[in-house]
């Protein structure tokens, strides 16, 4: 039985409420009535990402995808919290019917344009001190956790541009926080819908999993198909202190016409064990910057990546496993499959730093083609700067098995069905190594309705 500890709020908002500008007016006007230490941290991330230059092919990291072609920041509109309709009505049939797949649950949050419209947790785990809210209503509830971990450890404005830009004006998002030994047997659902086109919407989660406490994290994210761009920011980040042991899953399933930002940092201090899983599936563009850090010695982290582009798709995956300390592990998997004229970028680098001796660390980059327009690009990297390590990088670029193909067509199935039975197979791999309730199925059910219909 739910908590009462229960945030409902109106879930649709007028097209007339989209009336700001990206800009410096519009920071001070999410920042107006929060507390002195947050709205200096609004303005200092403004001016960071002022003086940061829109990044281009000409470097590394963005060699691959032109914003110039594929982001225009000056004609979107920041959503406008205020203007909420007066009658909540129901949730958008979309969402209804992601929520109906999911499967049990300690907690809920549903986020409609950036706003937290529900949440609830489960009376004993809340009975426990888990904290599951709006970061907005954290601001006074829980300002000792937000001024000691919002952007201040994981996703810091000078990491990048976007990271800068989130930092400025996030509007509202999820704290969870998980005490010292609390093990949270079901996971938290997240389940987001963005209503409008022509918007921009920030948002933001913290995860904190104190000392041997347990929990896994699913955050859904969907919209429809889009006439005019929209553009999706997300900063997400996730601290396991020592012996924890945390599970992050993103299910991102955005219509055409949205560009979508995520920016994941995830820090895994001694023994703690922190995992994490991309389900890149819709947008137009998506673009995910992940950087996994082992602070302490023992943590582990796997890091899982999946996703199926189609039509004129472009995906673009930004990873990093940063090892400081010594004897921890990493493990990167990232598989996906392309069709028609759709469009893959990895690019990943392990790093070890100097004294992380016993260092385990692992790329691998695997890509199936499925049309002769599709495209892949896979620039697996290392640095290290230790001598007592073990790591390896590989990446592959390949087409759909034909002899596989003739096997399962030679015992009486038809080409598409034998075709999308392998594309299963490729990806499915992924998802038994993180088998949280409902995802697989439901990320089973989402690849074959792409199949189906491409």
């Amino acid at each position: 039985m739910p908590n009462t500890n229960v945030i409902d709020a109106p879930v649709d908002a007028p097209a007339e409420g989209v009336t700001e500008a990206l800009n410096l007016k519009a920071v001070e006007r999410v920042a107006e009535a929060e507390p002195a230490w947050l709205r200096e941290r609004r303005l200092h991330a403004w001016a960071v990402y002022e003086g940061t230059p829109m990044p281009t092919t000409r470097l590394e990291e963005w060699r691959y995808t032109d914003l110039s072609r594929t982001l225009d920041l000056d004609p979107l509109r920041l959503e406008s919290a205020e203007a909420a309709a007066s009658d909540p009505g129901e949730l958008p049939a979309p969402v209804r019917e992601a929520m109906d797949q999911d499967m049990a649950a300690t907690g809920h949050v549903i986020i409609v344009d950036g706003r937290v419209v529900h949440t609830d947790i489960d009376v004993k785990a809340a009975g426990e001190g888990v904290i599951l809210t709006s970061l907005k209503e954290a601001i006074e509830k829980h300002s000792d956790l937000l001024e000691k971990y919002v952007g201040t450890q994981a996703v810091i404005p000078e990491v990048g541009k976007f990271h800068a830009l989130n930092s400025a004006l996030w509007s509202d998002g999820v704290l969870l926080y998980v005490p010292q030994g609390v093990q949270v047997d079901l996971p938290i659902r997240v389940t987001r819908w963005i209503s409008h086109e022509g918007t921009a919407v920030f948002t933001r989660t913290l995860i904190i999993a104190d000392a041997g406490s347990r929990v896994s994290y699913v955050d859904e994210i969907l919209s429809n198909d889009f006439d005019t761009q929209s553009f999706v920011s997300d900063a997400v980040e996730v601290i396991a202190d020592d012996g924890a042991n945390v599970q992050y899953v993103s299910v991102q399933r955005l219509g055409h016409g949205v560009f979508y930002h995520s920016a994941q940092r995830t820090l895994a201090w001694r023994d703690a064990k922190l995992d994490t899983l991309n389900v890149t599936l819709g947008a137009s563009v998506s673009r995910v910057d992940l950087n996994a850090r082992m602070l302490g010695p023992g943590a582990t982290s796997e890091l899982l990546g999946l996703y199926f582009g189609d039509s004129d798709q472009h995906f673009d995956h930004n990873t990093s496993q940063d090892h400081v300390a010594p004897n921890a592990t990493s493990n990167l998997l990232y598989k996906g499959a392309l069709d028609e004229r759709s469009r893959s970028v990895f690019r990943g680098i392990i790093r070890v730093h100097r004294g992380a001796q016993g260092t385990d660390a692992y790329q691998t980059n695997r890509n199936l083609m499925l049309s002769d327009e599709a495209r892949a690009h896979s620039l697996p990297n290392l640095e290290i700067e230790a001598d007592d390590v073990r790591c390896s990088h590989g990446a592959t670029v390949g087409e759909l098995d034909k002899e596989l193909l003739f096997y399962l067509m030679s015992r009486g199935m038809e080409r598409q069905q034998a075709e999308r039975l392998a594309v299963q197979g490729f990806l499915g791999d992924v998802l038994t190594r993180l088998p949280l309730g409902g995802v697989v199925e439901k990320v089973t059910s989402a690849i074959l309705n792409k199949l189906m219909h491409g």
